[in-house]
């Protein structure tokens, strides 16, 4: 961490020095140092910001005026935000301060290409995009405040970019114009709504180089409406971004699976008009039909925006909202941040309830693209602009050509949002998944078509808007729906695979037999400390009351039904991001083959011994059904060790106690017959791994994820011979990997070779079911 420095560079800073250079700032360094190609800059820090209002005097003033002001009074808040604005822009920027900007903004040229040569072997461009830079380069300049792209909260774009910056004289301005925007009536309002200390809130300044991109857009590394982990969304347009951020064009979408990389969606748009760059200005250019038609990316290029998805998301082991560019062919990354709207999406949010739609016997008078889940009802407000905003009641269904920051007042009152441009990715689509609201995005002519005050249906889920009020209440989340269908009796179970705690109950009210992979990394993170800090500040007992907090979550809910917890399979390179991690994890070349799972169990048990405690405290309370899983055993040996700590622990002194062995490895695989000799309860095969060292392949690597497939005579000759094994010797059988969730081919081979459960991702759940259900009717001709 970089300690009250005025201006970094890039590489200076990581992601966690949020309070220092906020979160865009932070991401910035953060990907520059992982070899991400980043357009090269430097941040003026939130230090510099403060440093500048103490030395303006500027602290007392805000501070006053903003304690007078009522934040619910539109005129009042934009007075106060015209005064502050004028206040930051009238004041002088200190000497030495200046003097350093300047210096910066010089050496960013010979900086950039000393970067360059050093990094020429790892970034995906080299030196020919610096030698055609000026002696006063362009550049972007973003503002990036200290509480912005946060887990907890999301400023959308409260703040201001200035493109095509060149120039001492005119940088300097765009910075103070920068630090100015912290005070628009948007961010102003957020702020106080939010919670945040205005006076603690910074803000610094990244001056990057300007990226002319022919094409641009966003991308998600979940799909941001469903929240399904398995999917990677791309939207793209042709021009500078900043269209697809306002929502002012709709944008090609693409959807690719996170695994196989196949694209599985691609809808071309019709963009009517680009934003270029015009000498130092921007311009809006006009596209005729045919030019304006075409797709935005070849299928390659969609696969080359994947790929760098997927890095930035297994970088950070969080998912992420990334801004991307195009300029020569060559890909760059604008920005990346954690998605915040997690949480506010309820997956899987269906269409209006069949019966009422049937009822209704309606068409939508309106389809576009769904945005945020949800069913909204209520009278229909037009708005065109901003200013417009106070038209909007509580309970009207806003309907805008699209919005941007200005309007996030007014959609907070909404029932629902339908605008008539943008994309999935749009500011609308953004903050309406924040605030929980249904929307519908990209709807042409709903200005048009929709009038005031009609009465109106909006599915955020569909993309579809109804006349009327077609349903009487609004529809809940599929677990919830799922809840009172006809539950379907199989012979094969079908559990469910979960990870997060607060997922639990939702999903116990699936049509599931129990959970067949819990998996523990999720819960060791939320704890966010390296276990063995516990250990080494003889903390253990907090650890083990944690987790058993965390296990209890899902106990109660799924009572009786079985389930089974997977122990800790982080690799070491996950353990060194938990706090105090690097005093404890080597640091290994392939950390996938390394230390891990069982071998890690036996050479240093600490660790597992707190998770067995864990597991006995809920067998102490009474419940059993919490059984264990050891992942990525490599050899029978290894079991029989396992075996005696497990033993040690006293979990199988109890009658009804279940040990479980993940088959992920060849070696266990192809020798399965030996482990089921030493004894366990039964198997789950984990095809993820198991496909990967089956076919030498990295599924990560572009160069050869095209061979990676779970389908593969190998690996399906090698699932039947391990679930074939387990029946003869009487052991229960599984699959969880993601080949049980995609590939319904791959379930029915194995439900016909004797495989006693599937367990799948809670949104597979379903058909899953109807599957088995379908495929037991032709094996056993029920």
């Amino acid at each position: 961490m970089v300690f009250k420095k005025q201006i970094v560079w890039f590489e200076e800073v990581g992601k966690g020095d949020v309070g220092l250079v906020g979160g865009k700032g932070a991401n910035l360094g953060e990907m520059t140092n992982a070899r991400i190609p980043v357009p090269y800059g430097f941040i003026v820090t939130a230090d510099a910001y403060f440093n500048f209002v103490k030395t303006a005097r500027l602290e007392n003033k805000i501070t006053e005026l903003l304690s007078m002001v009522n934040y619910d009074n539109p005129d009042e808040l934009k007075q106060l935000a015209d005064h502050l604005q004028s206040l930051i822009k009238q004041s002088e920027i200190p000497t030495n301060l200046a003097k350093d900007i300047i210096e910066h903004y010089e050496n960013l040229n010979s900086k950039e290409e000393h970067y360059f040569k050093n990094r020429l072997s790892t970034f995906k461009f080299g030196l020919n995009k610096v030698k055609h830079l000026y002696n006063n380069p362009l550049v972007a300049v973003r503002s990036s405040a200290t509480a912005e792209d946060l887990p907890n909260a999301s400023f959308a774009g409260q703040q201001e970019t200035f493109l095509n910056v060149r120039g001492d004289t005119h940088l300097l301005i765009k910075v103070k114009e920068c630090w100015a925007s912290l005070f628009t009536e948007r961010a102003i309002y957020y702020r106080h709504k939010m919670g945040f200390d205005h006076a603690k809130v910074g803000l610094a300044a990244v001056v990057q180089r300007m990226v002319q991109s022919s094409r641009s857009g966003v991308a998600f590394s979940i799909d941001p409406v469903t929240n399904d982990k398995n999917k990677i969304v791309i939207e793209a347009i042709f021009g500078l971004g900043e269209y697809i951020v306002q929502g002012k064009v709709t944008p090609d979408h693409y959807e690719i699976n996170k695994q196989s990389l196949v694209i599985l969606k691609s809808e071309v748009k019709y963009q009517n008009s680009k934003y270029i760059k015009d000498n130092i200005h921007n311009k809006e250019v006009k596209l005729g039909k045919t030019e304006g038609s075409q797709k935005k990316l070849t299928d390659e290029e969609i696969i080359k925006v994947a790929l760098q998805v997927k890095e930035i998301e297994n970088h950070y082991y969080f998912p992420q909202d990334i801004e991307w560019a195009m300029e020569d062919g060559n890909l760059f990354i604008v920005q990346s941040r954690p998605i915040t709207t997690m949480k506010n999406v309820k997956a899987g949010l269906s269409r209006p309830n069949e019966d009422a739609r049937t009822a209704s016997l309606q068409e939508p008078l309106l389809t576009g693209s769904p945005a945020s889940p949800g069913i909204g009802v209520g009278p229909v407000s037009i708005i065109h602009s901003p200013n417009e905003i106070d038209k909007i009641h509580h309970g009207d269904v806003m309907v805008a050509p699209q919005t941007n920051p200005d309007y996030v007042p007014a959609m907070k009152k909404a029932a629902a949002i339908v605008t008539e441009k943008g994309g999935r990715t749009s500011h609308a689509a953004i903050v309406s998944r924040e605030l929980g609201i249904p929307a519908v995005v990209g709807a042409e002519a709903a200005t048009r078509k929709l009038k005031n005050e009609m009465v109106v249906t909006v599915n955020g889920e569909s993309g579809e808007i109804f006349k009327g009020k077609i349903i009487s209440h609004h529809v809940g989340s599929i677990h919830e729906s799922t809840a009172h269908r006809k539950r379907i009796k199989t012979v094969t179970k079908v559990y469910v695979n979960l990870a997060e705690p607060e997922e639990a109950e939702k999903a116990a009210r699936l049509d599931v037999d129990g959970v067949g992979l819990l998996r523990a990394e999720f819960m060791i993170a939320g704890i966010g400390v390296h276990p063995k800090e516990f250990i080494r500040q003889k903390k253990e007992s907090v650890f083990i009351n944690r987790l058993s907090r965390d296990l209890m979550k899902f106990v109660k809910p799924f009572s009786p039904r079985p389930i089974v917890y997977r122990a800790t399979d982080f690799k070491t390179n996950e353990y060194r991001h938990l706090a105090g991690g690097e005093k404890y994890e080597p640091k290994e070349e392939n950390p996938m083959l390394g230390f891990r799972g069982a071998s890690r169990y036996i050479a240093d048990p600490e660790v597992f011994i707190m998770e067995l405690a864990a597991i006995k405290k809920i067998w102490d309370l009474g419940y059993r059904h919490l059984h264990l899983m050891i992942p990525f055993v490599r050899m029978p040996w290894e079991l029989i060790k396992i075996k005696e700590i497990v033993q040690s622990s006293g979990l199988l002194d109890f009658h009804d106690f279940q040990l479980l062995i993940m088959v992920e490895v060849p070696s266990c695989a192809l020798n399965i017959e030996e482990f089921l000799k030493i004894g366990v309860n039964g198997i789950s095969i984990g095809t993820n791994d198991l496909t990967m060292m089956l076919l030498g392949v990295d599924r990560d690597s572009h160069e050869v994820s095209a061979i990676y497939d779970e389908r593969s005579p190998i690996v399906i000759s090698t699932l039947e011979y391990v679930v074939s094994t387990c029946e003869k010797y009487k052991v229960t059988s599984s699959i969880c990997g993601q080949a049980a969730s995609d590939y319904p081919e791959i379930v029915e081979k194995l439900v016909k070779a004797g495989i006693t459960s599937v367990s799948v991702n809670p949104d597979a759940v379903m058909r899953t079911r109807e599957l088995v259900h379908e495929i037991e009717k032709k094996h056993y001709k029920l």
